[in-house]
């Protein structure tokens, strides 16, 4: 393939593409919508900014790559179950005066500055378990071949004849 070909490739799948979203889509640019080309990875945290913020105190700004999930468990107090990447968990309350991060059975208060550093040890402790190990049996156990050499069978003893 040239390179005049390869360029006429990339320009017929370009319209291809643009006819796709043009039927289906039309973006206005005249309006003043704000468009985020970003996709929210966790929907919860833009409803509860707060627990946002507690997140990156705990983990950092780049929480994303420790966690997989983040799921709200209970209305009251307001109790969020964080999973990791590893599958631990660790949940994360809500009081009237703060946050409560709940640590392998631990609860630390996040108001204070010592508890909170504990907390973060925790959950940096439960971060390195690493991921759960399944071992997996197989199914066919292989079984080694035989060698390609014949088998030798021992010498049959032959009948000689009776001398007369």
């Amino acid at each position: 393939m040239t390179k005049d070909e390869f360029k006429d490739k990339i320009k017929t799948l370009v319209k291809q593409v643009y006819a796709k979203t043009e039927k289906s889509t039309e973006i206005d640019l005249d309006s003043s919508s704000v468009v985020s080309l970003d996709s929210v990875r966790f929907p919860v945290l833009v409803k509860f900014p707060t627990l946002n913020d507690t997140i990156i105190k705990l983990l950092t700004d780049q929480y994303d790559l420790f966690i997989k999930d983040i799921e709200w468990v209970a209305p009251r107090p307001t109790t969020f179950r964080i999973i990791l990447a590893n599958d631990q968990v660790f949940y994360l309350i809500f009081t009237d005066r703060t946050w409560i991060g709940k640590v392998e059975g631990k609860k630390y208060y996040l108001l204070n500055l010592s508890e909170e550093q504990n907390c973060i040890e925790a959950i940096a402790r439960i971060l390195s378990y690493g991921a759960k190990v399944t071992a997996e049996v197989p199914t066919e156990v292989p079984v080694p071949e035989a060698p390609e050499e014949p088998i030798e069978t021992p010498p049959t003893e032959e009948t000689v004849p009776p001398q007369a």
